[in-house]
């Protein structure tokens, strides 16, 4: 079987399998706030508990792996994409192996809060929510102009680095 003839359905599996995978990076740190600023009302830190298993186990976790599989399909049936003159696939696979890793943090946050450890403020998973967007904006970037720039990187990161500061800085609901 000739799979270079499904290419282009792998691309299109790929991309929407990234999609649900992005849907649960971005929504899990939010459950996380409601979780952590909520966590004197027993029977809504029950329902958040829930949503977060079933948003990790449930969407997250089989999307990160379907994007990451066929991805390495598409390299594997396209392997001149990874060209040293101009490594943008190499920025974008590294951006990727950071969001896998950011993505295995959701669960072991998702573990603490479910034993009742409340290891970070909400705060903390209000900056932390935006690490999934500056890394989705480098990897886009990257695929869509297919090359790599060392400016662009370096701007976005700083953009990156700026939001999370400030909402760092952010006081608290209950001090606002």
């Amino acid at each position: 079987m000739d799979l270079m003839q499904y290419y282009l359905w792998i691309v299109i599996f790929h991309i929407m399998a990234m999609m649900s995978w992005m849907a649960m990076l971005f929504y899990q740190p939010r459950l996380y706030v409601y979780h952590t600023e909520h966590k004197n009302k027993p029977d809504f830190v029950e329902v958040v508990k829930m949503q977060e298993y079933k948003m990790y186990k449930y969407i997250g976790l089989p999307a990160m792996w379907a994007t990451v599989i066929s991805g390495l399909l598409m390299i594997y049936l396209r392997p001149e994409m990874l060209n040293l003159s101009d490594p943008w696939l190499f920025a974008k696979l590294f951006f990727a192996g950071l969001l896998v890793a950011y993505s295995f943090s959701m669960e072991y946050f998702r573990k603490r809060l479910e034993k009742g450890i409340y290891p970070k403020s909400g705060n903390f998973f209000r900056a932390y929510n935006e690490v999934p967007t500056v890394l989705s904006i480098l990897i886009v970037g990257y695929v869509v102009v297919k090359t790599f720039s060392l400016l662009f990187t370096f701007i976005t990161l700083l953009f990156g680095a700026f939001i999370i500061y400030k909402v760092l800085r952010q006081k608290p609901k209950d001090e606002a």
